[in-house]
């Protein structure tokens, strides 16, 4: 399958320079790939958006799709999951749709390693209410809620996803298209739960290109199983000015996933059902 295939009609209406049109050009040949290669079937794959600049994604692939209202991508995916565990569900989220408003559903998401892959479009700003800050706004961050600065830091999205449970953590950039294509084949392949955080530059009103290109590097020679290792290089993170930001695959193991776990439970309450009818049957 030819990546442009993917492509849709819907005019594209993202800002010239937006950090999205590399998560676009980025997913579409993946999506491709895995088709023409067997592993996914198109026919299969879900996209689950929420509310923001984000969202608008699943207009621009021509793969089914889902809009959920905002901070609920990851519950919808879930659902769909769930209910029909053959398909390949990819969530899509904005920092201030699943790192504030939906924050416990990531969480909780991590901890019952649902098998669905997540990927957030992290510009640290909220754009499409023209630059209010966000849980990963950075410290200093001026605003339109925050015109004399931001005085708290930032939040640590991987950390909060590895100290919940989530099987596969990795970092992507929008200045790396490359990078970005190999995170999420290997996120879409990976049994369990997928966070993809995105550094996803609005060019607009939070342009970073030139903070980041000064800062982030490439994870080389290291080992996702090494839990120990992935904590520390996920806390290599931007809570002050001179600090590097790593970009790759920081974790990834193999467990038992929701699904799985949640058909083993509903055969024991199929057990369970059946036992206590015995029983009142058995005083009847």
């Amino acid at each position: 399958m030819n990546p442009k295939d993917l492509g849709t009609k819907v005019p594209i209406t993202w800002c010239p320079g937006c950090g999205n049109f590399a998560i676009l050009n980025a997913i579409k040949p993946v999506l491709a790939e895995l088709d023409e290669e067997g592993l996914v079937p198109l026919e299969n794959v879900v996209l689950v958006s929420g509310i923001g600049c984000h969202a608008k994604i699943v207009d621009y692939v021509n793969a089914n799709s889902f809009y959920s209202i905002h901070g609920r991508p990851i519950p919808v995916a879930t659902g769909i999951k769930l209910a029909n565990p053959d398909l390949t569900v990819i969530c899509f989220s904005g920092d201030g749709d699943s790192y504030a408003e939906g924050l416990a559903h990531l969480i909780f998401a991590a901890k019952r390693n649902v098998d669905i892959t997540t990927i957030i479009h992290d510009n640290r700003v909220y754009g499409l209410t023209t630059g209010q800050y966000t849980p990963t706004s950075p410290s200093g961050f001026k605003g339109r809620s925050t015109p004399a600065g931001l005085v708290v830091p930032p939040i640590n999205p991987l950390e909060i996803v590895f100290a919940s449970g989530g099987t596969f953590v990795a970092r992507g950039y929008s200045h790396g298209i490359g990078l970005l294509k190999d995170i999420f084949r290997e996120a879409i392949l990976h049994q369990g739960f997928s966070f993809v955080d995105v550094l996803q530059v609005c060019a607009t009103f939070f342009n970073m290109y030139e903070y980041y290109n000064e800062r982030v590097y490439t994870l080389e020679d290291h080992d996702p199983l090494d839990d120990a290792r992935a904590e520390e290089k996920i806390r290599e993170w931007d809570y002050n000015s001179d600090a590097s930001i790593p970009l790759g695959i920081f974790y990834k193991e193999e467990a038992s996933t929701f699904g799985d776990n949640f058909a083993k439970y509903n055969s024991k309450i199929s057990d369970l059902n059946g036992t206590i009818k015995k029983t009142l049957e058995s005083y009847i």
